[in-house]
This record gives structure tokens, sequence and C-alpha cells, in this order.
């Protein structure tokens, strides 16, 4: 069996057991030859490249047109393999691995010298997590070496859900994607810093903040508030902190503030985009969603399951680029639990953030 090739970039998709060995066997060969795979995780597909082989990683970099001081989380399979790249596990890191691992959480800890400074962007620490994706842990292990992955996209595009997001990207700039079907999370891991002193959110993610506080038994310091609308300043400590990320390519416009205010603003700026003769595409919770009509209209979830939201958030961003809109106006949530990372990604996103109670800024 041939697979299939879009643009010089094979598709690797296993539909039994026996396809799966051989997707797999096929993607680690080109790993360990330094080459560059996507493949899924569950939160998004990952662009995969030897985490120990300065030159993958830098085709990471060139492929992705990613600022060269934007660090890389690696992905392993394991604590074990994990303790091989990092100086020390404090015994919280050892908790919450129990706790979370595999899964969504990435924890940056004092790196060995074997990983390469390219890795991480020059840091002396290491962003490092176990995937839950069954395929990705199996990709890991075939290939013998951790895998940096960060999301297989151009630099600042909406994170790859779905391997043809992937190829939307990269499709003749890579070697091959691994198909593993959509992600479950949808939104990228969540960063916290394990370094000596408090622990702290650099990116919110699948993890929450109260999650992590309930495991940890004390307070964890956000770091993530100072990059409200806007970007974090100095050098970042992790991805998805310094840069404008996950933007679609027409201006998104984030209405945020009082619910009822909100919905007000929702319909006011989604009718004066109209009256200027522009496609505009509304972005809501399904308990907004006939609040105003619109050209293309989308429901992105409940504003009670903010997982929901966060699952479909990348994918609909996508679509809004397919059906060329103009203009996006997206409703605002609230920002506990899996809202704070939906409204860190839409923040990131937004070519302008609007307030109904002034308490917010724009880029």
């Amino acid at each position: 069996m041939a697979w299939p090739n879009i643009k010089g970039t094979v598709v690797l998709k296993a539909s039994n057991g026996a396809d799966e060995e051989r997707a797999l066997l096929f993607a680690a060969e080109i790993l360990k030859k330094g080459g560059l795979v996507a493949f899924p995780t569950e939160t998004v597909y990952g662009l995969g490249g030897d985490a120990l082989n300065p030159g993958a990683v830098q085709n990471i970099y060139q492929v992705k047109q990613r600022p060269p001081d934007n660090p890389l989380i690696i992905h392993v399979t394991g604590m074990d393999q994990a303790a091989r790249l990092v100086k020390e596990i404090p015994p919280e890191a050892f908790l919450l691995a129990e706790n979370f691992w595999p899964g969504p959480l990435t924890m940056v800890l004092p790196k060995k010298d074997l990983v390469p400074d390219i890795t991480t962007a020059g840091l002396s620490s290491a962003a490092i997590r176990v995937p839950a994706h069954l395929l990705a842990r199996k990709l890991i292990h075939a290939a013998g070496v951790p895998l940096a992955a960060p999301s297989a996209n151009l630099s600042g595009r909406p994170s790859p859900t779905t391997a043809g997001h992937v190829l939307e990207d990269l499709a003749g700039r890579i070697e091959a994607v691994l198909d593993g079907g959509s992600c479950s999370v949808g939104v990228e891991s969540t960063v916290l810093s394990m370094l000596p002193g408090i622990p702290a959110l650099l990116r919110p993610g699948g993890i929450t903040l109260e999650m992590l506080e309930d495991v940890l038994k004390r307070k964890v310091l956000d770091l993530t508030i100072e990059g409200k609308g806007g970007v974090f300043k100095g050098a970042p400590p992790s991805p998805g902190m310094k840069y404008r990320h996950y933007a679609p390519r027409a201006p998104l416009y984030l209405v945020v503030g009082d619910y009822p205010a909100q919905r007000k603003q929702l319909v006011a700026l989604t009718e004066s985009f109209l009256m200027q003769g522009r496609k505009v595409a509304l972005l809501l919770s399904r308990e907004s969603a006939g609040i105003c009509p619109a050209p293309v209209l989308r429901v992105l979830g409940s504003r009670e399951k903010p997982a929901q939201i966060a699952k479909r958030l990348f994918a609909v961003l996508r679509e809004m680029d397919l059906l060329e809109v103009d203009v996006i106006v997206v409703e605002g949530f609230d920002e506990q639990g899996m809202g704070r990372a939906v409204m860190n990604r839409l923040r990131k996103a937004a070519a302008e953030i609007i307030s109904t109670d002034g308490k917010d800024s724009t880029w």
C-alpha cells in the first residue's frame, strides 16, 4: 500500500494495527534522520523533530517561520525519559505528574546540557510534557528520542486540530503527517514553571489553574495576566507568551465585559460592519446565538461548558479563512476554568479587544 502524498508530504493514516505499525516505523525513520513529522496529541497537532538534534530543531523554526526566541516544548514518553533531560525534578513536579501525566500539562524545569540551547531558545530551562494521545507516545517510543514539537502550523496562524489543518499550512514543507483524527482538547497544553520559587502559570490550557492549585494545595502565580490584551514583555519563558498567535486572516474583534452589555455591543458592532457592506462572521455562545443575524454565524458552544468551546475554537477560526470573511466578531467568555484558556487564545488572536466596562486593553 502506498501512502497518499500531498505536495511531497506523505499522509500516514492507519486503518488497522498492521498499518499503524508501518506508519509509525515510516515516521520514526524520518525523525531519526533529522526530518520532521506532524503528529496528533490530545491538545493540537505537533510538528515533531528530534529535540536533541540542533539541525532538526532549526528545521522546525524555519518551516514554521517561528521567531528564534520562542522556546519549544519537548514531548517524552514518561517520567524516566523526562528525568534524563533535566537536572532535578522537585517533589511537587512528581505530584503533578502523578495526577496529570500523560496529559495536557507542560512543566518547565532546569535543563541538562544534553538539551541543545536552540531547543529552549537559549533558556537554562526546558519545557517538558507527556502527551495523552497514545499514537504520540508510540511515535516517540519508535523514534527513540524526545520530540520537540510546537503546533504544526505556520507561526501566528490558528493551531491545527486535524491532519487536514496541518496540510493547509505545511503541505510540501514537511516530510509526513501522522493522521490520528481530531484532537480532543483543542487548545495547547497548560505550561507551568516548576523552577525554584512559587509555581507559576505561563500558559493556560487543558489543566486549569484551579486543578493545579487543588493538587498542590497552594496558590499558583498567574503570569498570563500580564499578557491580557497584549504580549509578555521580555524573554518569554514559555511558548505562546510573547507573540501574537492563533490569528485568522480577517481581523478579529473580541467583545468582553458584563454579559448583558456585551450582547448589546456585539449587536451594535455587527450592524456597523454590515452597514459598511462587509462580510461579517459572528462567533457566539449557544446562549447568545439569536441576538443578531450575520452572513456567517457559528455557535462555539455553551458558556457553561468552556471545554466545548475550546475544542471547536481553532477549527472555526480556520473555517473563517476558507469562507473568506471580511471581519470576525467574537463573544468573550468568563475567565474561570477552561474559560481562561479560551480567552487567552482569543486575546492573542484579536486585532482589537472592545470592553464594555473599560477595564481591558487592545493590541
